[in-house]
């Protein structure tokens, strides 16, 4: 997994890159330019949160909490929760301006191991199992007009997912003007959607529909509450997207915390309005026998035009799945950098100039979870890892500060905040495992995983001959495959 013996090492092939107008005359190295508004980076921010947990998790908050009125303070805390590791994330982005934000942080502060291990988290279980699930939503808001009165068929369901990830997948492959041209479409599709819900949530209440309101039910059991958090959380999951792309952003001492503060405080608001507008039209039991809320919801107050609201949702899943294709190649390619992921991932398509080797691997591991369709196991799964990996990334925070105290800071967060998160981060984690044991070990497992891939692939430097070639070999091969190279010049992490 070294970048040692690629095609490109000693050797000239027809596969080498083409130098670009930029490089030809051997000028300096290429580097991205500060582009970003604060505008922009709240929308990056926005679009990146906003997804299917909206829509898919207020069953799994309400399953573990037992009331509406203890359910919406889940959705205000995780919020909270979310802002505060953002605001930490400020002071690590201004600090260590390097791609792949907490991959980076971790590299820098714990080392190589520790930052594999997060790595191999995010790429091998976050972001294909987050991309499984909105792929699912997906495909569950498009089946249900057609099953009003009953749960979609699973095997219809997971189906219809690999079509809506392979169909995303082509179009990361084939031009990224396409990409980015979707996810445009589709983020006005989402907030079109929650607008909608939300006004008619107003008009609800406008009509005195507060009945659901209350503490009746609620579930005091500690493990319970921490699941809760699970299915909250994955709906913030994104607040850090930002920091991958801070080389990018213009001014960010001054914009980054801005952009956070604005953006979190903006989709927090959002989402427990939503929630509000739920359960102004549906009751508990409504709620979690639904497998679409939002239909359910539209189905009570839209009549004919029900059908806005499965398409608008639809639209917005769709659209959540082309930015995870979109966005995940700058973490292959930042640990491909370090030497820690397969040269190939770091490769473009010489036509379509796009990074089909990574989008191709997201692909794949997405459809290899879709062999469940169970939603709030593949919650479970993800949220585990991912709230984890996050919380030793904020723990960053006050090792550098121990450990480099001289580094420069242009932001400086108070120490109670890092340790709050990690605090946090420790019961949303540790409780779970006793409470839901099959899929926290599943996830202790694909996380330990990682150890014997490091030692193998990466600590290992002596490796026999004939290992060496067949890298070589394998890599020659999916490069004629796909017809890709390595970057000219890559910039170094």
């Amino acid at each position: 997994m070294s970048r040692n013996g690629s095609i490109k090492d000693g050797e000239k092939s027809p596969y080498d890159p083409v130098a670009t107008s930029e490089n030809a005359d051997g000028g300096d190295e290429i580097k991205l330019e500060a582009k970003m508004s604060l505008i922009n980076g709240v929308t990056v921010i926005v679009g990146s949160i906003i997804g299917s947990g909206i829509f898919v998790s207020p069953t799994g908050v309400l399953k573990h909490t037992g009331s509406v009125n203890v359910a919406l303070m889940v959705w205000t805390a995780s919020g909270i929760f979310s802002m505060v590791g953002a605001y930490c994330y400020a002071e690590l982005g201004c600090m260590i301006k390097k791609s792949g934000a907490d991959y980076a942080y971790i590299m820098e502060t714990f080392g190589p191991f520790a930052a594999f291990i997060r790595l191999w988290v995010e790429c091998m279980i976050v972001r294909p199992c987050s991309q499984a699930i909105v792929a699912l939503t997906f495909s569950i808001y498009v089946l249900k007009p057609f099953f009003p009165e009953c749960t979609p068929p699973d095997d219809a369901a997971r189906l219809l997912a690999v079509v809506c990830i392979c169909t995303l997948a082509f179009v990361n492959c084939w031009d990224v003007k396409w990409a980015t041209r979707v996810q445009d479409v589709f983020t006005y599709a989402k907030l079109l959607a929650l607008f909608v819900i939300i006004v008619a949530g107003g008009y609800q209440l406008s009509r005195g529909r507060v009945e659901h309101f209350t503490f009746e039910g609620t579930n005091t059991e500690v493990t319970s509450i921490a699941l809760s958090f699970y299915s909250g959380l994955f709906a913030y999951n994104g607040w850090n997207y930002l920091n991958f792309i801070i080389e990018e952003l213009k001014d960010p001492v001054r914009n980054l915390p801005k952009a956070i503060a604005i953006s979190c405080t903006l989709v927090t608001v959002v989402y427990v309005l939503t929630n509000v507008a739920f359960y102004t039209t549906l009751s508990i039991k409504d709620v979690l026998a639904s497998e679409a809320v939002a239909v359910t919801f539209a189905n009570r107050l839209f009549g004919f035009m029900a059908w806005t609201i499965p398409v608008f949702v639809a639209l917005s899943t769709f659209g959540a799945v082309n930015g995870i294709l979109l966005t995940s190649s700058r973490l292959f390619y930042a640990g491909a950098c370090e030497g820690q992921m397969p040269e190939i991932l770091t490769m473009i398509q010489v036509s379509r100039l796009t990074p089909a080797p990574a989008v191709l691997c997201m692909a794949l591991l997405s459809m290899l979870y879709l062999t469940s369709s169970d939603i709030n196991a593949l919650i479970n799964y993800v949220g585990f890892a991912t709230w984890l990996s996050i919380g030793v990334s904020v723990l960053c925070v006050p090792w550098l500060r121990w450990a480099q105290p001289n580094l420069p800071r242009p932001i400086k967060v108070n120490l109670a905040f890092p340790i709050f998160y990690i605090l946090a981060t420790l019961f949303v984690t540790l409780v779970p495992m006793y409470a839901s044991p099959v899929e926290t070990g599943y996830g202790c497992l694909m996380i330990f995983s990682a150890v014997p891939v490091y030692f193998a692939f990466i600590a290992w430097k002596n490796k026999p001959k004939f290992f060496v070639k067949g890298v070589v070999k394998t890599t020659r091969l999916l490069q004629k495959l796909m017809v890709v190279v390595g970057k000219a010049k890559p910039a170094q992490v």
